[in-house]
C-alpha cells in the first residue's frame, strides 16, 4: 500500500510575510514510534529525553512487541517542521509510560492539535491518549504506524475498536519516512482548522 505524500517544498507557493507557528502534541502508547516519528519530520537536530530502561519499567512496561527496545522517553521529544514558507510547527512527542504522564498538560497547552499514534497489536495503549485528548477537547488525529509496512486491520475496523467518531481523521503511515510522517501533520493542521472554523460557526 502507499503511504501519504506530500508535494515537496520546490513545487509550494512561495509566500512572503511574516510566519505564523502552531504547536502539535504526539502521543500514544508505549513503544509507539512517536520519538521516530519526531526524529524523521525534524528539519532540526531533535530534541530527545531518551533514557536507558531501568528496572522500574519491569512488569510495567510491555515490551513483548518491541523486544529490542532499550530506551525510553522520559521527558518529551522536540522538533520542527517548516511546511510552508510561512507556516512552522513545532512538534512534541509526550512519554508512554504511565509515571511520566504528569508531562502531558505542560506539553497540551497552546497546541492547536495532536497525533495518537496507534500501534495495532497493543490498540488498548491508544485508549489513554484518546481520552486525553477528548476530555480537553483539542482536535486530533489518529495515525496508524505501520511497522512493517503493511496495514493489519482495515482503517474503519481500527475506528470501531477504538470508539472513534466519524469526525476523527484516520490514516495509515510509517513513523520512519519522513514524508508520512509529514502527511499526517498535515491532516492534523487541517482538521483544527475545521474545527475552529466549527466552532465560530456554531
Amino acid at each position: 500500500m502507499g503511504f501519504g505524500e506530500f508535494d515537496s517544498d520546490a513545487n509550494a507557493p512561495q509566500v512572503t510575510g511574516p510566519t505564523s507557528s502552531a504547536k502539535i502534541v504526539v502521543a500514544g502508547g508505549f513503544g509507539s514510534g512517536k520519538t521516530t516519528l519526531v526524529g524523521a519530520i525534524s528539519e532540526i537536530d531533535p530534541l530527545t529525553t531518551e533514557a536507558m530502561m531501568t528496572e522500574a519499567s519491569v512488569g510495567h512496561d510491555d515490551t513483548s512487541a518491541t523486544p529490542n527496545k532499550t530506551t525510553t522517553t522520559v521527558a518529551m521529544d522536540f522538533g520542527r517542521i517548516s511546511l510552508d514558507s510561512d507556516l512552522v510547527l513545532y512538534v512534541f512527542g509526550t512519554p508512554g509510560q504511565h509515571r511520566f504522564w504528569f508531562m502531558w498538560d505542560d506539553l497540551a497547552v497552546g497546541a492547536i492539535g495532536a497525533v495518537v499514534l496507534v500501534d495495532t497489536r497493543r490498540l488498548a495503549d491508544a485508549f489513554p491518549s484518546i481520552d486525553f485528548f477528548e476530555n480537553r477537547k483539542l482536535p486530533y488525529v489518529v495515525a496508524i504506524n505501520c511497522f512493517d509496512r503493511l496495514l493489519h486491520h482495515q482503517i474503519e475496523d481500527v475506528r470501531h475498536a477504538l470508539t472513534i467518531a466519524p469526525s476523527v481523521p484516520i490514516m495509515a503511515c510509517d513513523a520512519r519516512e519522513r514524508d508520512s510522517a509529514k502527511q499526517v501533520l498535515i491532516s492534523v493542521v487541517q482538521h483544527a482548522i475545521a474545527h475552529d472554523t466549527a466552532l465560530r460557526a456554531g
